[in-house]
C-alpha cells in the first residue's frame, strides 16, 4: 500500500467515521436519559435519507403516512390518559402540542409535489417530516413502559426497528436511492483528491456536536436532561417531567439520524434497510464511549471508520466482521475494569 491509497483510506475513514459519530452520540444520548439502547437510531438516517431523495425526485414521500399514524397515535394516547384523569380542558393543546409542527409539514410536502424546489428547503421539509416521528415513537412505544427494566426496553426497541424497517420496504420500495451532493466540487491536496461532500459532512458533524455540547450545557431543557440522566427520579422530585425529557431526547436522535441520512445520501444508495448497519457501527462507537461518554464515543466512531475503510482494502468480504469484532475486546476490557457490580433497586 502506497501513501496516496493509504490517505484515500483515511479519508474515507474519516467521512465514515463522522456519520458514526453522530449516530453513536445520538444513541447515548438516549441511553443515558431513558435507559432505551436506541436500535432504530439507523432508521431515522434511512428515513432521512430517503425522504429527501422522494423531495428531490418531486414525489411525496411515504414518510407522510408514517409520520400521520405515528402522530395520530401518540395524541390518541395523550387524550385517553387526560380524559382519565379528568383533563378534559386540556385536550385542545394536547392536540395542537401533537397535530401542529406535522400539520405544517404535511401541507408544504403536499405542495412540494411536482415542483422544482432548491435543496436546502428539501433538507428543512425532510426535518419537518422526520424529526417529529422521534417523540411519537417515545409516547407509543417507551413512554408507558419506562420503568420496566433494561432488557425489556431492549427488546421493546428491536421490536420498533423490525417494525420500520417492514414499514420502510412498504413507503419507499426496495430500490436505493441517492441524492446531490451539497457541495459539487473536487480539491486537490498533493495527490489526494478530495470531495466537496466529504468536507460538508465533516463540517457540518463539528456543527451538530457543537451545538449539541452546548445546547446541553448551556440552556434550560439541555441541563433538565442532564438532570434527568443523573437520576431520573431526583429530576421527578425537583419538577422535570420525565416523560418530556424522553420525547425531547428522541426528538433530538430523530434530528441527528436525519442530518446524517442526508450527509450520506450523496455518497452511497440509501436503501430501506441501510439504516442497521449504520445504527450497529454507531452503537459500537457508543459501546467503546461506555454508552455514557461523548468524547470516547466520538473517538470510537472514527477508530470504527478507519477499521472499515483500511479492512474494506485488505480483506473486503470480512470487513464488517471485522469491524463488529471490535466490540469483544472493549467489552472484555470493560468488565475486567468494572468489577462486581450490585443490581439496581
Amino acid at each position: 500500500m502506497d501513501p496516496t491509497i493509504a490517505a484515500v483510506l483515511m479519508q474515507d475513514g474519516i467521512t465514515n467515521g463522522a456519520i458514526y459519530a453522530l449516530v453513536g452520540l445520538a444513541v447515548v444520548l438516549v441511553f443515558s436519559i431513558t435507559r432505551v439502547v436506541l436500535v432504530p437510531q439507523g432508521e431515522f438516517v434511512a428515513f432521512g435519507a430517503l425522504t429527501l431523495a422522494a423531495l428531490v425526485g418531486k414525489q411525496l414521500p411515504g414518510t407522510v403516512w408514517l409520520l400521520v399514524g405515528s402522530v395520530a397515535a401518540a395524541a390518541a394516547m395523550d387524550a385517553v390518559q387526560a380524559a382519565r384523569e379528568r383533563r378534559l380542558a386540556q385536550l385542545p393543546a394536547i392536540l395542537a402540542r401533537w397535530f401542529a409542527v406535522p400539520v405544517v409539514a404535511l401541507a408544504l410536502a403536499w405542495w412540494s409535489v411536482g415542483r422544482d424546489l432548491p435543496l436546502w428547503c428539501n433538507v428543512l421539509l425532510t426535518l419537518l417530516l422526520v424529526v417529529p416521528l422521534g417523540p411519537a415513537m417515545y409516547r407509543v412505544a417507551f413512554q408507558p413502559i419506562a420503568e420496566a427494566s433494561v432488557l425489556i426496553l431492549l427488546i421493546v426497541a428491536v421490536g420498533v426497528h423490525f417494525s420500520l424497517v417492514g414499514l420502510g420496504l412498504v413507503f419507499f420500495g426496495a430500490e436505493g436511492s441517492r441524492t446531490p451532493p451539497f457541495l459539487d466540487a473536487q480539491y486537490t491536496v498533493g495527490d489526494i483528491l478530495i470531495s466537496g461532500q466529504s468536507i460538508v459532512v465533516f463540517c457540518f458533524t463539528l456543527v451538530l456536536m457543537a451545538a449539541l455540547f452546548v445546547f446541553l450545557g448551556r440552556t434550560h431543557y439541555g441541563r433538565a436532561l442532564r438532570a434527568t440522566a443523573v437520576n431520573r427520579r431526583g429530576a421527578r422530585l425537583m419538577g422535570i417531567s420525565t416523560a418530556f425529557s424522553g420525547q425531547l431526547s428522541f426528538a433530538l436522535a430523530a434530528l441527528i439520524g436525519a442530518v446524517s441520512g442526508m450527509l450520506i445520501a450523496p455518497i452511497t444508495a440509501i436503501y430501506y434497510d441501510t439504516g442497521f448497519l449504520i445504527g450497529l457501527k454507531g452503537f459500537v462507537a457508543s459501546i467503546i464511549g461506555g454508552l455514557a461518554s461523548f468524547p470516547l464515543t466520538v473517538a470510537g466512531a472514527l477508530l470504527v471508520g478507519q477499521l472499515e475503510s483500511f479492512a474494506s482494502f485488505w480483506a473486503s468480504p470480512l470487513k464488517e466482521v471485522i469491524v463488529f469484532t471490535l466490540i469483544l475486546p472493549v467489552l472484555l476490557v470493560r468488565s475486567l475494569l468494572a468489577g462486581a457490580s450490585h443490581d439496581e433497586h
